[in-house]
């Protein structure tokens, strides 16, 4: 399936700045876990990846080494906007990718992109769904309770839209 342009664009949009993303994984004993990480590219991908920066020797990248499946989730409140991305995690080598995307924020975890430590965790995702409400809290609250009386569920609180990616 092809995703639209503009549908990707929005997506980025609505992550672009939050400074973090909640990744999720499967640890070994099977229970899902969760790590706040940064989210290092500045622009949307062509290929809708996400890429980080992690510790090889971390959890996350063991684990990714055995099960790839993650999830990425961003939350906005103040802006009443949240995503829920799905795809595949890996490990990847790419020098040239580490140098793009290296800035001083990550000095404080690696000593440089060339760090042997420094894994480039790339997402590649499949999957992605968002919520983004853009009426005021005031509307938000007169739907609400509008819907509280009469008993029928509120309308149009917002755009709730699903992705295939891949």
């Amino acid at each position: 399936m092809n995703t639209p342009t503009a549908d990707k664009q929005t997506l980025w949009d609505l992550i672009k700045d939050i400074k973090f993303g909640m990744l999720t994984h499967r640890h070994t004993d099977g229970m899902l876990h969760s790590h706040p990480l940064t989210t290092q590219n500045q622009s949307a991908d062509e290929d809708a990846r996400l890429y980080f920066f992690v510790s090889r020797n971390s959890e996350i990248a063991r684990r990714l080494g055995q099960d790839g499946n993650v999830n990425v989730s961003y939350a906005d409140p103040g802006r009443d906007s949240y995503v829920s991305l799905s795809g595949q995690g890996a490990i990847v080598e790419d020098s040239a990718k580490k140098a793009a995307l290296w800035s001083p924020m990550a000095k404080a975890w690696f000593q440089g992109p060339t760090d042997p430590d420094l894994g480039l965790l790339e997402i590649s995702i499949r999957h992605a769904e968002y919520w983004d409400v853009k009426e005021s809290k005031m509307v938000q609250l007169a739907k609400m309770a509008k819907a509280a009386l009469t008993g029928e569920p509120p309308k149009n609180l917002g755009e709730h839209k699903e992705l295939k990616l891949s």
